[in-house]
């Protein structure tokens, strides 16, 4: 038996966590640069404010409290997700996470009773220690999991929790209601495909012929079908599998055509792809370096130049990393430009472990073993950037608009919870100097 473990609107749910005064209320998270709506509470989707909404044209309605507005703090949710992933770990065999808020756990040799039960229990542990509300579909193959947690969703008398095996009245009834368009991995043209030939619910297509499928459209549909008649044909990507490149970008706060500014930006981004790099203990033997204008500001002149920097040898150095980034930048930069985003990819990956170098070549890393390891170490403990490779002018043109980013409770020492003298009162630590 798989289930799919997917925290409610996750987002909004962590904000809650810590705030708990947004309990009830209609709750926004913004983008990026507070630019459009990302995710919505249950009341914000019941005054029927779509995703992606401009923030611009909700702020009558924020200054007014009829709406809470946030801007996005990922590291706040990225730590919560960790700790969603580790509780898993604890109670389940075999965790695969798929998203920042979904997690699919294996419960091989467990009775269909042994996985109902342990799928309310995991609901109850992680609404008492995380404080984030959770639904859990149960059922034999991955697509049929994932129909499950809709339903544990949508209708209370699962009560979070509903397990289909496959071959009952309740799965054939969901299917024949289910539009094939949202099995999973079913996209929009394909649906369109499929009903021209008269696939129109997920029970037609789990009732197609799978070699006509297979024919007619793909493998991956094929499988689809199987999975969705309860045999398990699909595999999860291994969670600990390599990128095959790792790239950071960001949007700027303003446009900015200062040379320091945009190399300050870069700095920030290949420190964190260099991070990556060494958590899933990989090597770069190339480093590009990307610009962009604002295509939408058609008044202003366009560029979007990119320059790649072959390494002498293959690298996880933060300093060999930035110092590619540098003679990238220097290489397509023009100051009469406005750059609205930039970012670095790491290019080329291969594992550092069977990595097969020259004695005549050794990598900067190689003379320093240690010292990378501390970095990340240090901060992994204290909070992302606390050890950083050069300063940052602060605040800077480059630098995100956060305006209404709630404090990052989890990760910052200097942003933990207090609790007050009086009865209730809980407030956020301001920095102290």
């Amino acid at each position: 038996m798989i289930g799919l473990i997917d925290a409610n609107n996750f987002y909004v749910s962590c904000e809650r966590v810590f705030q708990p005064q947004l309990e009830g209320k209609p709750v926004g998270v913004m983008s990026n640069n507070d630019g459009c709506i990302i995710a919505r509470s249950a009341e914000l989707k019941a005054l029927d404010i779509p995703m992606g909404t401009p923030a611009f044209k909700l702020e009558g309605l924020r200054q007014r409290g009829e709406i809470h507005l946030l801007s996005s703090n990922y590291e706040l949710y990225g730590d919560m997700s960790a700790r969603l992933t580790q509780l898993l770990r604890d109670a389940c065999p075999d965790v695969a996470p798929y998203s920042i808020d979904e997690m699919f756990v294996y419960l091989e040799g467990f009775t269909t009773e042994q996985c109902e039960a342990l799928g309310r229990k995991l609901r109850q542990r992680i609404r008492r220690h995380l404080g984030l509300p959770v639904c859990v579909g149960l059922a034999p193959t991955h697509t049929l999991a994932k129909l499950a947690n809709h339903l544990a969703k949508q209708d209370p008398h699962y009560q979070g929790v509903c397990l289909l095996n496959g071959q009952d009245h309740t799965t054939e009834a969901l299917l024949k209601h289910t539009p094939v368009g949202s099995a999973w991995g079913v996209g929009h043209r394909l649906a369109e495909r499929l009903a021209v030939g008269g696939i129109h619910t997920a029970w037609d297509l789990r009732e197609c012929d799978t070699k006509q499928l297979r024919k007619r459209f793909s493998v991956v549909l094929a499988r689809t079908a199987l999975e969705l008649r309860g045999t398990p044909c699909m595999e999860m990507n291994a969670v600990d599998k390599p990128r095959e490149r790792i790239m950071t970008s960001r949007s700027f706060g303003q446009p900015t055509g200062v040379f320091a500014e945009v190399h300050n930006a870069l700095r920030r981004h290949a420190q964190r792809c260099a991070e990556k790099l060494r958590e899933q203990r990989s090597l770069t033997r190339a480093v590009m370096v990307f610009l962009n204008t604002n295509r939408h500001r058609r008044d202003q002149l366009q560029y979007f130049p990119n320059a790649l920097i072959p390494l002498p040898s293959p690298s996880d150095d933060t300093r060999v990393i930035l110092d590619s980034v540098r003679q990238g930048l220097e290489q397509i930069h023009r100051p009469r430009y406005q750059f609205m985003k930039a970012g670095v990819m790491l290019l080329d990956l291969v594992d550092a472990e069977q990595c097969q170098m020259s004695l005549l070549h050794q990598p900067v890393h190689d003379r320093h073993p240690f010292l990378m390891a501390t970095v990340d170490q240090i901060n992994q403990q204290m909070g992302q950037g606390t050890i950083s490779f050069g300063m940052t002018d602060a605040p800077a043109a480059w630098q995100l608009r956060c305006a209404h980013r709630s404090n990052r409770f989890t990760t910052r020492w200097d942003e933990l919870m207090q609790a007050g003298t009086h009865p209730g009162a809980i407030q956020a630590c301001t920095s102290r100097t």
